[in-house]
């Protein structure tokens, strides 16, 4: 008998071309590559994950440990989410957003990526289009283009605060159409829209009969006064052709944990149970457990951890801004700086002439082991994401690392 020596290539392609299209994700990819530094030894300073340091809540944690020695937490649960958890989340929703969310309108999701998955899976065919402002998330576009839609940027400068005005939304509208991502506070920028806008931009979704996809998971999130505003509140008008999503990972430090949320019109959400279904059935019920605890518990942690971002999200700005060449429009939500750093590009920096912000980015975590994302992950070539969701010290430490590689 003789073995095929023959390569894959001489073949048809071994990976599917849908996922063969799909990058991987930038700021997991940059965290990765920070963690495998420090194991070798190097004394590397991670700004890269939109991860906070805190350990999850006391109180959480033993709720977990709790259900971990209840037997029934040991078997399968419905696949849209515990019961308990889905009244709580539909509580917090009517305090945080002002809306009376039926339980049976909320799926409860492996995180809030597979939130945002599921979503498009539901309100796309392929060929739809997705307007996505731009800077944007990095798992919004494959996420979309794994639906089978097409990503549409709509790109929003520093000079605009990082906000889309719908006038240019409009001008990115075409037949093919279907959804708008509504993403505030935002990541990568921690841009708020404010009440107004986001009025504008409910109604004219309505108008264009569009679906918006709102991504609220920072929205307990915010400082220096800005208030966050759901755009259902605004623009109840809009309940039938909205989808929420939101999760605990942000605001309780429960990265870890994977406990999302979607809420949605009826027929969506039965859509989007019938894939879980399939795909995952139950979250992990010792993480449910958790997050009814995350969400009916006490307050005093997520105060605590809200003034520390307060506090390195303004040490940061100050010292990002003493860096010639640098401007940072002030993040107000979420936990992350994005400053444009466009003028620092075309110079020599360490001997080093660098042309975009990807090379920037390389040159930091070579001569400062300094790691962070560059804009070019966001569809925002010219930036740098920087997350202040580290400890104080470390924080202070890195930005002085990059003062001085960048003068």
């Amino acid at each position: 008998m003789s073995l095929d020596l023959s390569t894959p290539a001489q073949h048809e392609r071994r990976l599917s071309a849908r996922l063969a299209s799909i990058a991987e994700s930038a700021t997991l990819a940059v965290d990765a590559k920070a963690k495998a530094l420090a194991a070798s030894g190097e004394d590397v300073i991670g700004f890269g994950a939109g991860e906070p340091d805190f350990p999850t809540p006391e109180h959480i944690v033993e709720a977990a440990i709790a259900a971990a020695r209840d037997p029934r937490n040991h078997r399968y649960s419905p696949a849209t989410g515990l019961p308990e958890l889905k009244e709580a989340i539909a509580r917090a929703t009517s305090e945080a957003d002002n809306l009376d969310v039926d339980p049976s309108r909320i799926v409860v999701t492996n995180g809030g990526k597979q939130a945002v998955y599921e979503a498009f899976a539901a309100l796309l065919d392929p060929g739809d289009e997705v307007l996505l402002p731009a800077p944007y998330w990095t798992t919004y576009p494959e996420a979309i283009r794994l639906a089978g839609g097409v990503p549409v940027t709509v790109r929003a400068g520093a000079d605009q605060g990082y906000i889309p005005e719908v006038e240019q939304l409009e001008a990115a509208r075409t037949p093919r159409t279907k959804v708008v991502l509504l993403c505030s506070p935002s990541n990568p920028t921690g841009a708020i829209m404010e009440r107004h806008q986001v009025e504008e931009f409910g109604r004219w979704a309505l108008e264009n009969d569009l679906w918006v996809l709102s991504d609220e998971i920072y929205q307990h999130l915010t400082y220096d006064g800005a208030q966050f505003h759901s755009i259902l509140d605004l623009v109840p008008e809009l309940e039938n052709r909205t989808v929420l999503l939101n999760g605990v990972a942000k605001t309780f430090a429960m990265t870890g944990w994977r406990v999302g949320w979607l809420i949605a019109p009826p027929d969506i959400a039965k859509g989007v149970a019938r894939l879980q279904s399939h795909l995952t059935s139950n979250v992990n019920n010792i993480a449910q457990r958790a997050a009814i605890a995350a969400l009916t518990g006490p307050t005093e942690p997520l105060d605590d951890m809200r003034a520390a971002f307060d506090r390195r999200r303004r040490t940061m700005c100050d010292m990002l801004r003493e860096i010639d060449g640098l401007s940072l429009p002030t993040p107000r939500g979420a936990f992350y700086a994005f400053p444009d750093v466009t003028g620092l590009l075309g110079r020599e920096i360490a001997g080093v002439r660098v042309e975009s912000s990807a090379e920037l980015a390389s040159l930091i975590l070579e001569r400062a082991k300094v790691a962070l994302v560059p804009g070019e992950a966001f569809d925002a070539p010219g930036h740098l994401r920087l997350s202040y969701a580290l400890s104080d010290a470390d924080l202070a430490e890195g930005v002085s690392r990059l003062q001085k590689v960048l003068g």
